[in-house]
C-alpha cells in the first residue's frame, strides 16, 4: 500500500480547492483570532446570489468585491474558545442557524480547525 506524502496531499488540496462551489444562500464567515482572550471569531454576513452565482450585498445588490470592499456590519458574531466550541455555537441549538449546505459547514469546520491551530501557535491565519 502506497501512503501520499505531505507534498501530495496539498496538491490534492489545491486540486480540489480549484472546483466550482455554490454559494451558500444564508451567508458567510469571515474568521478572526482574538489573542488577548484567547478566542476564535466568527462574524456571519449575509448576502444575494447573482444570476452568475456571485455574492451580492442584499441591501444594493452589487457584488461584494474580495478586495478594496467598504464595510460591512455582521448579522452576528460567535465566539469560542475551541473550533468544537464555536462549530457548535454556530450550528447547535435554537436556530436558525447561519448553514444552508453542507460543503459550506464543513468549509467552516476545516477553517475553524487551522485558526484554531494559528491561536495555539502564535502563527497568523489566513482564511482560504
Amino acid at each position: 500500500m502506497t501512503s501520499f506524502s505531505a507534498q501530495q496531499r496539498r496538491a490534492l488540496d489545491e486540486e480540489l480547492s480549484q472546483r466550482f462551489i455554490a454559494l451558500d444562500p444564508a451567508g458567510y464567515f469571515l474568521i478572526k483570532l482574538d489573542r488577548e482572550a484567547g478566542e476564535l471569531i466568527a462574524e456571519h454576513y449575509g448576502n444575494g446570489i447573482d444570476e452568475r452565482g456571485l455574492a451580492t450585498d442584499p441591501e444594493t445588490g452589487e457584488v461584494i468585491s474580495c478586495r478594496g470592499a467598504g464595510p460591512r456590519e455582521p448579522l452576528r458574531v460567535y465566539r469560542g474558545r475551541s473550533a468544537k466550541e464555536l462549530g457548535m455555537a454556530i450550528s447547535e441549538g435554537e436556530g436558525p442557524h447561519p448553514l444552508s449546505c453542507l460543503d459550506h459547514a464543513l468549509y467552516l469546520g476545516r477553517e475553524l480547525q487551522k485558526a484554531e491551530r494559528c491561536l495555539e501557535e502564535g502563527s497568523d491565519y489566513i482564511q482560504d
